[in-house]
Protein backbone atom coordinates (compact mmCIF):
# COMPACT_ATOMS: atom_id res chain seq x y z
CA UNK A 1 0.00 0.00 0.00
CA UNK A 2 2.81 2.21 0.87
CA UNK A 3 4.52 1.34 -2.32
CA UNK A 4 1.44 2.09 -4.35
CA UNK A 5 1.22 5.50 -2.76
CA UNK A 6 4.90 6.03 -3.37
CA UNK A 7 4.49 5.11 -7.00
CA UNK A 8 1.53 7.39 -7.39
CA UNK A 9 3.44 10.25 -5.79
CA UNK A 10 6.41 9.61 -8.04
CA UNK A 11 4.12 9.48 -11.01
CA UNK A 12 2.53 12.75 -10.03
CA UNK A 13 5.95 14.31 -9.41
CA UNK A 14 7.17 13.17 -12.77
CA UNK A 15 4.00 14.40 -14.36
CA UNK A 16 4.38 17.82 -12.72
CA UNK A 17 8.03 17.94 -13.75
CA UNK A 18 7.07 17.04 -17.30
CA UNK A 19 4.35 19.62 -17.24
CA UNK A 20 6.80 22.17 -15.90
CA UNK A 21 9.39 21.30 -18.56
CA UNK A 22 6.72 21.41 -21.25
CA UNK A 23 5.50 24.75 -19.90
CA UNK A 24 9.01 26.13 -19.85
CA UNK A 25 9.56 24.88 -23.39
CA UNK A 26 6.31 26.42 -24.55
CA UNK A 27 7.16 29.66 -22.71
CA UNK A 28 10.61 29.72 -24.25
CA UNK A 29 9.12 29.18 -27.70
CA UNK A 30 6.47 31.82 -27.10
CA UNK A 31 9.12 34.22 -25.72
CA UNK A 32 11.31 33.57 -28.71
CA UNK A 33 8.51 34.33 -31.11
CA UNK A 34 7.58 37.41 -29.06
CA UNK A 35 11.22 38.57 -29.13
CA UNK A 36 11.44 37.88 -32.83
CA UNK A 37 8.23 39.85 -33.41
CA UNK A 38 9.51 42.72 -31.22
CA UNK A 39 12.84 42.70 -33.03
CA UNK A 40 11.13 42.80 -36.41
CA UNK A 41 8.93 45.69 -35.21
CA UNK A 42 12.00 47.53 -33.86
CA UNK A 43 13.86 46.88 -37.11
CA UNK A 44 10.88 48.15 -39.10
CA UNK A 45 10.69 51.30 -36.98
CA UNK A 46 14.45 51.81 -37.33
CA UNK A 47 14.16 51.48 -41.09
CA UNK A 48 11.27 53.93 -41.15
CA UNK A 49 13.26 56.34 -38.93
CA UNK A 50 16.29 55.93 -41.20
CA UNK A 51 14.14 56.56 -44.26
CA UNK A 52 12.67 59.65 -42.61
CA UNK A 53 16.15 60.90 -41.62
CA UNK A 54 17.43 60.29 -45.16
CA UNK A 55 14.42 62.14 -46.58
CA UNK A 56 14.94 65.07 -44.19
CA UNK A 57 18.64 65.10 -45.04
CA UNK A 58 17.79 65.19 -48.75
CA UNK A 59 15.37 68.09 -48.19
CA UNK A 60 17.93 69.97 -46.06
CA UNK A 61 20.63 69.33 -48.66
CA UNK A 62 18.32 70.54 -51.41
CA UNK A 63 17.51 73.66 -49.37
CA UNK A 64 21.19 74.32 -48.65
CA UNK A 65 21.98 73.76 -52.31
CA UNK A 66 19.31 76.28 -53.36
CA UNK A 67 20.63 78.82 -50.83
CA UNK A 68 24.22 78.44 -52.02
CA UNK A 69 23.11 78.67 -55.64
CA UNK A 70 21.13 81.83 -54.83
CA UNK A 71 24.09 83.36 -52.98
CA UNK A 72 26.38 82.44 -55.85
CA UNK A 73 23.97 84.05 -58.33
CA UNK A 74 23.77 87.20 -56.16
CA UNK A 75 27.56 87.38 -55.95
CA UNK A 76 27.82 86.84 -59.72
CA UNK A 77 25.28 89.64 -60.30
CA UNK A 78 27.18 91.98 -57.94
CA UNK A 79 30.48 91.19 -59.64
CA UNK A 80 28.87 91.62 -63.05
CA UNK A 81 27.41 94.98 -61.99
CA UNK A 82 30.77 96.10 -60.63
CA UNK A 83 32.44 94.91 -63.84
CA UNK A 84 29.84 96.74 -65.96
CA UNK A 85 30.37 99.96 -63.97
CA UNK A 86 34.13 99.64 -64.29
CA UNK A 87 33.85 98.98 -68.02
CA UNK A 88 31.45 101.92 -68.38
CA UNK A 89 33.92 104.23 -66.63
CA UNK A 90 36.81 102.92 -68.68
CA UNK A 91 34.75 103.27 -71.84
CA UNK A 92 33.94 106.88 -70.91
CA UNK A 93 37.62 107.58 -70.27
CA UNK A 94 38.48 106.06 -73.65
CA UNK A 95 35.74 108.13 -75.31
CA UNK A 96 37.05 111.32 -73.68
CA UNK A 97 40.59 110.51 -74.77
CA UNK A 98 39.38 109.77 -78.30
CA UNK A 99 37.55 113.11 -78.37
CA UNK A 100 40.67 114.95 -77.21
CA UNK A 101 42.80 113.10 -79.74
CA UNK A 102 40.23 113.85 -82.44
CA UNK A 103 40.18 117.54 -81.53
CA UNK A 104 43.96 117.62 -81.49
CA UNK A 105 44.08 115.82 -84.85
CA UNK A 106 41.56 118.28 -86.31
CA UNK A 107 43.61 121.20 -85.03
CA UNK A 108 46.80 119.73 -86.47
CA UNK A 109 45.07 119.07 -89.82
CA UNK A 110 43.81 122.66 -89.95
CA UNK A 111 47.25 123.96 -89.06
CA UNK A 112 48.84 121.72 -91.70
CA UNK A 113 46.37 122.92 -94.34
CA UNK A 114 47.03 126.53 -93.37
CA UNK A 115 50.80 125.99 -93.59
CA UNK A 116 50.44 124.22 -96.93
CA UNK A 117 48.38 127.11 -98.32
CA UNK A 118 50.82 129.63 -96.92
CA UNK A 119 53.75 127.72 -98.43
CA UNK A 120 52.01 127.60 -101.82
CA UNK A 121 51.33 131.34 -101.60
CA UNK A 122 54.95 132.05 -100.69
CA UNK A 123 56.20 129.91 -103.55
CA UNK A 124 53.90 131.74 -105.96
CA UNK A 125 55.00 135.14 -104.60
CA UNK A 126 58.65 134.12 -104.88
CA UNK A 127 58.14 133.02 -108.48
CA UNK A 128 56.42 136.32 -109.31
CA UNK A 129 59.17 138.27 -107.61
CA UNK A 130 61.81 136.42 -109.62
CA UNK A 131 59.97 137.20 -112.84
CA UNK A 132 59.50 140.80 -111.78
CA UNK A 133 63.19 141.07 -110.92
CA UNK A 134 64.21 139.83 -114.36
CA UNK A 135 61.89 142.37 -116.02
CA UNK A 136 63.21 145.16 -113.82
CA UNK A 137 66.80 144.23 -114.60
CA UNK A 138 66.04 144.43 -118.32
CA UNK A 139 64.20 147.74 -117.95
CA UNK A 140 66.94 149.09 -115.70
CA UNK A 141 69.53 148.36 -118.38
CA UNK A 142 67.43 150.14 -121.01
CA UNK A 143 66.87 153.11 -118.70
CA UNK A 144 70.61 153.44 -118.06
CA UNK A 145 71.28 153.51 -121.80
CA UNK A 146 68.54 156.11 -122.39
CA UNK A 147 69.82 158.25 -119.51
CA UNK A 148 73.33 158.23 -120.92
CA UNK A 149 72.03 159.24 -124.35
CA UNK A 150 69.88 162.02 -122.85
CA UNK A 151 72.77 163.31 -120.79
CA UNK A 152 74.99 163.45 -123.84
CA UNK A 153 72.31 165.30 -125.86
CA UNK A 154 71.63 167.77 -123.04
CA UNK A 155 75.30 168.56 -122.59
CA UNK A 156 75.66 169.11 -126.35
CA UNK A 157 72.52 171.28 -126.71
CA UNK A 158 72.66 173.41 -123.56
CA UNK A 159 76.40 173.71 -123.07
CA UNK A 160 75.76 172.82 -119.38
CA UNK A 161 77.47 170.23 -117.24
CA UNK A 162 75.57 167.24 -115.89
CA UNK A 163 75.32 168.71 -112.40
CA UNK A 164 74.11 172.10 -113.67
CA UNK A 165 71.46 170.52 -115.86
CA UNK A 166 70.26 168.32 -113.02
CA UNK A 167 69.86 171.30 -110.70
CA UNK A 168 68.00 173.28 -113.35
CA UNK A 169 65.60 170.42 -114.15
CA UNK A 170 64.96 169.60 -110.50
CA UNK A 171 64.15 173.24 -109.73
CA UNK A 172 61.65 173.40 -112.58
CA UNK A 173 60.06 170.10 -111.58
CA UNK A 174 59.74 171.17 -107.94
CA UNK A 175 58.09 174.43 -108.88
CA UNK A 176 55.65 172.82 -111.31
CA UNK A 177 54.43 169.82 -109.37
CA UNK A 178 54.86 170.80 -105.71
CA UNK A 179 51.24 171.91 -105.35
CA UNK A 180 49.91 168.92 -107.26
CA UNK A 181 52.09 166.55 -105.25
CA UNK A 182 50.92 168.02 -101.95
CA UNK A 183 47.27 167.75 -103.01
CA UNK A 184 47.80 164.20 -104.23
CA UNK A 185 49.49 163.15 -100.99
CA UNK A 186 46.71 164.70 -98.89
CA UNK A 187 44.05 162.95 -100.98
CA UNK A 188 45.81 159.59 -100.76
CA UNK A 189 46.25 159.97 -96.99
CA UNK A 190 42.52 160.63 -96.57
CA UNK A 191 41.70 157.59 -98.70
CA UNK A 192 44.12 155.43 -96.75
CA UNK A 193 42.68 156.54 -93.40
CA UNK A 194 39.11 155.82 -94.51
CA UNK A 195 40.13 152.44 -95.93
CA UNK A 196 42.05 151.49 -92.80
CA UNK A 197 39.20 152.48 -90.50
CA UNK A 198 36.64 150.55 -92.54
CA UNK A 199 38.91 147.50 -92.84
CA UNK A 200 39.75 147.52 -89.13
CA UNK A 201 36.07 147.64 -88.20
CA UNK A 202 35.34 144.70 -90.49
CA UNK A 203 38.21 142.66 -89.05
CA UNK A 204 37.25 143.37 -85.44
CA UNK A 205 33.60 142.52 -86.08
CA UNK A 206 34.57 139.31 -87.85
CA UNK A 207 36.92 138.25 -85.04
CA UNK A 208 34.26 138.89 -82.41
CA UNK A 209 31.70 136.86 -84.38
CA UNK A 210 34.04 133.90 -84.80
CA UNK A 211 34.99 133.86 -81.13
CA UNK A 212 31.81 134.03 -79.05
CA UNK A 213 33.00 133.50 -75.47
CA UNK A 214 30.61 133.34 -72.58
CA UNK A 215 30.28 136.37 -70.34
CA UNK A 216 31.94 135.53 -67.04
CA UNK A 217 32.65 137.63 -64.00
CA UNK A 218 34.50 136.41 -60.96
CA UNK A 219 35.49 137.80 -57.61
CA UNK A 220 37.94 136.42 -55.12
CA UNK A 221 36.13 136.16 -51.80
CA UNK A 222 38.31 134.78 -49.02
CA UNK A 223 35.64 133.83 -46.52
CA UNK A 224 35.34 130.43 -44.83
CA UNK A 225 31.97 129.46 -43.41
CA UNK A 226 31.90 127.65 -40.05
CA UNK A 227 29.03 125.60 -38.59
CA UNK A 228 28.74 127.48 -35.28
CA UNK A 229 30.34 130.18 -33.16
CA UNK A 230 32.09 127.62 -30.92
CA UNK A 231 34.29 126.70 -33.85
CA UNK A 232 35.95 130.15 -33.68
CA UNK A 233 37.37 129.29 -30.27
CA UNK A 234 38.73 125.99 -31.56
CA UNK A 235 40.32 127.77 -34.52
CA UNK A 236 42.03 130.22 -32.18
CA UNK A 237 43.16 127.41 -29.85
CA UNK A 238 44.68 127.53 -26.41
CA UNK A 239 46.49 130.86 -25.99
CA UNK A 240 46.08 131.40 -29.76
CA UNK A 241 48.48 128.65 -30.79
CA UNK A 242 46.24 127.25 -33.57
CA UNK A 243 45.66 130.59 -35.31
CA UNK A 244 49.35 131.53 -34.99
CA UNK A 245 50.39 128.21 -36.53
CA UNK A 246 47.96 128.61 -39.44
CA UNK A 247 49.05 132.21 -40.12
CA UNK A 248 52.74 131.28 -39.96
CA UNK A 249 52.37 128.32 -42.35
CA UNK A 250 50.19 130.10 -44.94
CA UNK A 251 51.36 133.72 -44.69
CA UNK A 252 47.73 134.87 -44.47
CA UNK A 253 46.03 136.84 -41.70
CA UNK A 254 42.89 135.30 -40.14
CA UNK A 255 40.29 137.85 -39.07
CA UNK A 256 37.91 136.43 -36.48
CA UNK A 257 35.40 139.10 -35.50
CA UNK A 258 31.68 139.41 -34.86
CA UNK A 259 30.77 138.21 -38.36
CA UNK A 260 28.32 135.34 -37.72
CA UNK A 261 29.55 131.87 -38.70
CA UNK A 262 32.39 133.12 -40.89
CA UNK A 263 36.16 133.62 -40.77
CA UNK A 264 37.79 136.17 -43.11
CA UNK A 265 41.20 135.53 -44.71
CA UNK A 266 43.35 138.55 -45.59
CA UNK A 267 46.48 138.46 -47.78
CA UNK A 268 47.92 139.98 -50.96
CA UNK A 269 49.00 136.64 -52.46
CA UNK A 270 45.90 134.95 -54.01
CA UNK A 271 47.60 131.54 -54.08
CA UNK A 272 48.45 131.66 -50.39
CA UNK A 273 44.95 132.87 -49.66
CA UNK A 274 43.47 129.90 -51.55
CA UNK A 275 45.77 127.46 -49.72
CA UNK A 276 44.67 128.91 -46.38
CA UNK A 277 41.01 128.77 -47.41
CA UNK A 278 41.21 125.10 -48.42
CA UNK A 279 43.17 124.12 -45.32
CA UNK A 280 40.78 125.90 -42.97
CA UNK A 281 37.75 124.35 -44.70
CA UNK A 282 39.23 120.87 -44.24
CA UNK A 283 40.03 121.54 -40.58
CA UNK A 284 36.51 122.83 -39.90
CA UNK A 285 34.93 119.77 -41.53
CA UNK A 286 37.29 117.37 -39.77
CA UNK A 287 36.98 118.98 -36.35
CA UNK A 288 40.52 118.04 -35.27
CA UNK A 289 42.35 121.36 -34.95
CA UNK A 290 45.81 121.38 -33.38
CA UNK A 291 49.27 122.48 -34.60
CA UNK A 292 50.31 119.02 -35.83
CA UNK A 293 47.09 118.51 -37.77
CA UNK A 294 47.29 122.07 -39.15
CA UNK A 295 50.78 121.43 -40.60
CA UNK A 296 49.55 118.22 -42.24
CA UNK A 297 46.43 119.83 -43.75
CA UNK A 298 48.29 122.94 -44.98
CA UNK A 299 50.87 120.76 -46.76
CA UNK A 300 48.05 118.74 -48.32
CA UNK A 301 46.26 121.91 -49.47
CA UNK A 302 49.53 123.26 -50.90
CA UNK A 303 50.05 120.09 -52.93
CA UNK A 304 46.46 120.25 -54.22
CA UNK A 305 46.88 123.90 -55.25
CA UNK A 306 50.21 123.16 -56.98
CA UNK A 307 48.53 120.35 -58.93
CA UNK A 308 45.58 122.59 -59.81
CA UNK A 309 47.94 125.36 -60.99
CA UNK A 310 49.86 122.98 -63.25
CA UNK A 311 46.66 121.49 -64.70
CA UNK A 312 45.14 124.95 -65.30
CA UNK A 313 48.29 126.10 -67.13
CA UNK A 314 48.48 122.95 -69.24
CA UNK A 315 44.79 123.26 -70.14
CA UNK A 316 45.30 126.88 -71.24
CA UNK A 317 48.26 125.89 -73.45
CA UNK A 318 46.27 122.98 -74.91
CA UNK A 319 43.18 125.11 -75.61
CA UNK A 320 45.11 127.84 -77.41
CA UNK A 321 47.49 125.41 -79.22
CA UNK A 322 50.48 127.76 -78.94
CA UNK A 323 53.12 125.03 -79.10
CA UNK A 324 55.75 123.98 -76.58
CA UNK A 325 55.90 126.10 -73.41
CA UNK A 326 58.47 126.03 -70.61
CA UNK A 327 57.14 124.35 -67.40
CA UNK A 328 57.86 127.50 -65.35
CA UNK A 329 55.68 129.59 -67.67
CA UNK A 330 52.93 126.95 -67.44
CA UNK A 331 52.97 127.38 -63.64
CA UNK A 332 52.74 131.16 -64.03
CA UNK A 333 49.73 130.72 -66.33
CA UNK A 334 48.08 128.48 -63.72
CA UNK A 335 48.68 131.09 -60.98
CA UNK A 336 46.77 133.60 -63.11
CA UNK A 337 43.60 131.54 -62.54
CA UNK A 338 43.59 132.93 -58.96
CA UNK A 339 44.11 136.52 -60.14
CA UNK A 340 41.27 138.84 -61.08
CA UNK A 341 41.27 142.30 -62.65
CA UNK A 342 38.11 144.29 -61.97
CA UNK A 343 36.29 140.99 -61.40
CA UNK A 344 37.55 139.41 -64.65
CA UNK A 345 39.60 136.22 -64.28
CA UNK A 346 43.04 137.01 -65.73
CA UNK A 347 43.68 133.50 -67.14
CA UNK A 348 40.30 133.38 -68.92
CA UNK A 349 40.93 136.92 -70.17
CA UNK A 350 44.35 135.86 -71.54
CA UNK A 351 42.84 132.82 -73.30
CA UNK A 352 40.17 135.05 -74.82
CA UNK A 353 42.79 137.57 -76.00
CA UNK A 354 44.80 134.70 -77.52
CA UNK A 355 41.85 133.49 -79.59
CA UNK A 356 40.85 137.01 -80.71
CA UNK A 357 44.44 137.89 -81.68
CA UNK A 358 44.70 134.61 -83.59
CA UNK A 359 41.49 135.31 -85.52
CA UNK A 360 42.66 138.83 -86.43
CA UNK A 361 46.06 137.50 -87.53
CA UNK A 362 44.45 134.86 -89.73
CA UNK A 363 42.28 137.50 -91.43
CA UNK A 364 45.25 139.68 -92.41
CA UNK A 365 47.63 136.83 -93.29
CA UNK A 366 49.90 137.04 -90.21
CA UNK A 367 51.21 134.12 -88.13
CA UNK A 368 48.11 132.92 -86.24
CA UNK A 369 49.99 130.67 -83.79
CA UNK A 370 52.45 133.42 -82.87
CA UNK A 371 49.56 135.87 -82.36
CA UNK A 372 47.80 133.42 -80.03
CA UNK A 373 51.04 132.89 -78.10
CA UNK A 374 51.54 136.63 -77.65
CA UNK A 375 47.91 137.06 -76.58
CA UNK A 376 48.15 134.24 -74.04
CA UNK A 377 51.30 135.67 -72.43
CA UNK A 378 50.47 139.39 -72.63
CA UNK A 379 49.43 139.60 -68.93
CA UNK A 380 51.90 137.00 -67.58
CA UNK A 381 53.39 139.60 -65.24
CA UNK A 382 50.15 139.72 -63.25
CA UNK A 383 50.93 136.25 -61.89
CA UNK A 384 53.72 137.70 -59.71
CA UNK A 385 53.17 141.48 -59.70
CA UNK A 386 52.25 141.32 -56.01
CA UNK A 387 55.64 139.75 -55.26
CA UNK A 388 57.96 141.73 -57.56
CA UNK A 389 58.19 145.52 -57.67
CA UNK A 390 57.14 147.14 -60.91
CA UNK A 391 54.21 147.06 -63.31
CA UNK A 392 53.00 143.78 -64.77
CA UNK A 393 54.22 144.97 -68.19
CA UNK A 394 57.82 145.36 -67.01
CA UNK A 395 57.68 142.08 -65.08
CA UNK A 396 56.22 140.23 -68.07
CA UNK A 397 58.92 141.56 -70.43
CA UNK A 398 61.66 140.45 -68.01
CA UNK A 399 60.16 136.96 -67.63
CA UNK A 400 59.66 136.36 -71.35
CA UNK A 401 63.15 137.70 -72.16
CA UNK A 402 64.64 135.30 -69.63
CA UNK A 403 62.93 132.34 -71.31
CA UNK A 404 63.97 133.42 -74.85
CA UNK A 405 60.47 134.04 -76.21
CA UNK A 406 60.14 135.50 -79.76
CA UNK A 407 60.55 139.25 -80.12
CA UNK A 408 56.91 139.56 -81.27
CA UNK A 409 55.70 138.14 -77.95
CA UNK A 410 57.94 140.47 -75.91
CA UNK A 411 56.90 143.47 -78.04
CA UNK A 412 53.20 142.63 -77.51
CA UNK A 413 53.70 142.48 -73.71
CA UNK A 414 55.64 145.75 -73.66
CA UNK A 415 53.21 147.75 -75.82
CA UNK A 416 49.72 146.37 -75.10
CA UNK A 417 49.01 149.24 -72.62
CA UNK A 418 50.70 151.93 -74.69
CA UNK A 419 53.86 152.12 -72.55
CA UNK A 420 55.86 152.05 -75.77
CA UNK A 421 55.13 152.10 -79.48
CA UNK A 422 54.52 148.64 -81.03
CA UNK A 423 57.21 147.46 -83.43
CA UNK A 424 55.35 144.48 -84.93
CA UNK A 425 51.90 143.81 -86.38
CA UNK A 426 51.39 141.05 -83.79
CA UNK A 427 51.73 143.59 -80.96
CA UNK A 428 49.05 145.81 -82.54
CA UNK A 429 46.70 142.82 -82.87
CA UNK A 430 47.23 141.81 -79.23
CA UNK A 431 46.49 145.35 -78.04
CA UNK A 432 43.26 145.37 -80.06
CA UNK A 433 42.26 141.92 -78.75
CA UNK A 434 43.03 143.01 -75.17
CA UNK A 435 40.79 146.05 -75.56
CA UNK A 436 37.99 143.89 -77.03
CA UNK A 437 38.15 141.35 -74.21
CA UNK A 438 38.12 144.00 -71.48
CA UNK A 439 35.46 146.18 -73.06
CA UNK A 440 32.83 143.60 -74.03
CA UNK A 441 29.61 143.70 -71.95
CA UNK A 442 29.88 141.80 -68.68
CA UNK A 443 33.62 141.22 -68.87
CA UNK A 444 34.49 143.44 -65.94
CA UNK A 445 32.36 144.20 -62.96
CA UNK A 446 33.63 147.61 -61.85
CA UNK A 447 30.85 150.16 -61.86
CA UNK A 448 31.12 153.34 -63.87
CA UNK A 449 30.79 155.46 -60.70
CA UNK A 450 33.77 153.74 -59.07
CA UNK A 451 35.82 154.05 -62.23
CA UNK A 452 35.11 157.77 -62.66
CA UNK A 453 35.71 158.41 -58.98
CA UNK A 454 39.19 156.84 -59.15
CA UNK A 455 40.16 158.84 -62.25
CA UNK A 456 38.82 162.04 -60.71
CA UNK A 457 40.79 161.44 -57.53
CA UNK A 458 43.99 160.94 -59.52
CA UNK A 459 43.49 164.22 -61.36
CA UNK A 460 42.60 166.10 -58.16
CA UNK A 461 45.77 164.87 -56.44
CA UNK A 462 47.86 165.95 -59.42
CA UNK A 463 46.17 169.36 -59.77
CA UNK A 464 46.76 170.01 -56.06
CA UNK A 465 50.55 170.22 -56.54
CA UNK A 466 51.92 173.73 -57.03
CA UNK A 467 52.93 174.57 -60.58
CA UNK A 468 50.62 172.01 -62.26
CA UNK A 469 48.55 173.41 -65.13
CA UNK A 470 46.53 170.34 -66.24
CA UNK A 471 46.46 166.60 -65.54
CA UNK A 472 44.90 163.66 -67.35
CA UNK A 473 44.27 160.16 -65.95
CA UNK A 474 44.69 157.62 -68.79
CA UNK A 475 45.12 153.87 -69.33
CA UNK A 476 42.13 153.08 -67.06
CA UNK A 477 43.85 154.81 -64.16
CA UNK A 478 47.20 153.08 -64.60
CA UNK A 479 48.92 156.34 -65.65
CA UNK A 480 48.49 160.04 -64.99
CA UNK A 481 50.05 162.64 -67.29
CA UNK A 482 50.71 166.05 -65.81
CA UNK A 483 51.40 169.28 -67.72
CA UNK A 484 53.18 171.92 -65.64
CA UNK A 485 53.44 175.68 -66.12
CA UNK A 486 56.82 176.26 -67.82
CA UNK A 487 57.31 179.70 -66.30
CA UNK A 488 57.00 178.31 -62.74
CA UNK A 489 58.60 174.85 -63.05
CA UNK A 490 61.99 174.35 -64.72
CA UNK A 491 63.44 171.17 -66.17
CA UNK A 492 64.83 170.06 -62.81
CA UNK A 493 61.60 170.92 -61.00
CA UNK A 494 59.50 168.37 -62.95
CA UNK A 495 61.35 165.59 -61.11
CA UNK A 496 60.24 167.07 -57.77
CA UNK A 497 56.64 167.42 -59.04
CA UNK A 498 56.56 163.77 -60.13
CA UNK A 499 57.90 162.70 -56.73
CA UNK A 500 55.29 164.78 -54.85
CA UNK A 501 52.40 163.37 -56.90
CA UNK A 502 53.69 159.81 -56.45
CA UNK A 503 53.93 160.24 -52.66
CA UNK A 504 50.40 161.69 -52.41
CA UNK A 505 48.95 158.84 -54.49
CA UNK A 506 50.61 156.24 -52.26
CA UNK A 507 49.35 157.97 -49.10
CA UNK A 508 45.72 158.60 -50.09
CA UNK A 509 44.69 155.92 -52.61
CA UNK A 510 44.23 152.15 -52.65
CA UNK A 511 44.79 150.57 -56.08
CA UNK A 512 45.95 147.31 -57.69
CA UNK A 513 49.35 147.17 -59.37
CA UNK A 514 51.18 150.42 -60.07
CA UNK A 515 50.34 153.92 -61.35
CA UNK A 516 52.79 155.66 -63.67
CA UNK A 517 53.27 159.43 -63.22
CA UNK A 518 54.51 161.34 -66.29
CA UNK A 519 55.27 165.09 -65.96
CA UNK A 520 55.53 167.17 -69.15
CA UNK A 521 57.04 170.67 -69.43
CA UNK A 522 56.66 172.42 -72.77
CA UNK A 523 57.60 175.98 -73.78
CA UNK A 524 55.85 177.42 -76.84
CA UNK A 525 56.26 180.72 -78.72
CA UNK A 526 53.41 181.84 -80.98
CA UNK A 527 53.10 184.85 -83.28
CA UNK A 528 50.73 185.83 -86.07
CA UNK A 529 51.76 187.25 -89.45
CA UNK A 530 49.40 189.91 -90.86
Amino acid sequence: MFNILLVEESTMLITSILLTVVGLAIGAIVGYFIRVAHHEKSLRLSREEASRIIEDAKKEAEKTKREHVFEAKQEILALRKEFDNDMRERRQVVINLEEKVSQRETSLNQRSQYLDKREEGLDLKEQRLDERKEQLDIQYSKVEELVKEQEAKLVFVSNLTKEQAKELIMAQVRDSISNELAAYIREEEDKAKNTVQQKSKELLALAMQKYASETTSERTVSVVEIPNEDMKGRIIGKEGRNIRTLEALTGVDLIIDDTPEAVVLSGFDPVRREIAKRALSILVQDGRIHPGRIEEVVERARMEIDMFIREAGEEAVFKTAVGKVHPDIIKLLGRMSFRTSYGQNVLKHSIEVAFLAGKLAAEIGENEILARRAGLFHDIGKAVDHEIEGSHVTIGVDIMSRYKEPKEVIDAIASHHGDQEPETIIAVLVAAADALSAARPGARSESMDTYIKRLTQLEEISNGVEGVDKSYAIQAGREVRVIVQPDKIDDLGIVTVARQIKDKIEETMTYPGTIKVTVIREKRATDTAK
